[in-house]
């Protein structure tokens, strides 16, 4: 994959990027609002993993666009799978080191998980449907 200015990836970036930033602008009204005992303090931690995490899996299913439809289904879904047990594995860690946060996280986790993810396919379908032109 080549990268210049005008790469899938670094488009993707920018947007998630600007996705991020507005999740977090949601986050810190929210926060300003909720009462302390309903906010994770793993909050801002969450943001960077989830980022990170997204940026890494969309790099490696997007290596594959170009190719077979079979090849970028199979990465898609070996990407996916690695994600899902690298989000269960960050879940039960923390949970086991941080009962007393576990409502707030739990709930946190699982809508910053949603909304990445949908996210993340939605451009990943349009990459691909650009590709295929």
């Amino acid at each position: 994959m080549k990268w210049n200015t005008a790469s899938p990836y670094l488009s993707f970036l920018r947007r998630i990027l600007l996705f991020s930033f507005v999740l977090g602008f949601i986050a810190t009204g929210i926060w300003m609002v909720a009462p302390v005992k309903y906010i994770t303090p793993a909050l801002p931690f969450l943001f960077i993993f989830f980022l990170a995490v997204t940026l890494i899996g969309y790099y490696f299913i997007l290596r594959t666009i170009d190719s077979k439809f079979i090849k970028f289904i199979n990465a898609y879904l070996l990407v996916t799978v690695v994600k899902l047990f690298l989000f269960i594995g960050v879940i039960f860690l923390y949970l086991w080191y941080n009962r007393q946060d576990a409502g707030p996280f739990a709930i946190t986790f699982f809508l910053l998980y949603l909304c990445y993810m949908i996210f993340e396919v939605i451009n990943l379908v349009s990459d691909f449907k650009s590709s295929q032109k």
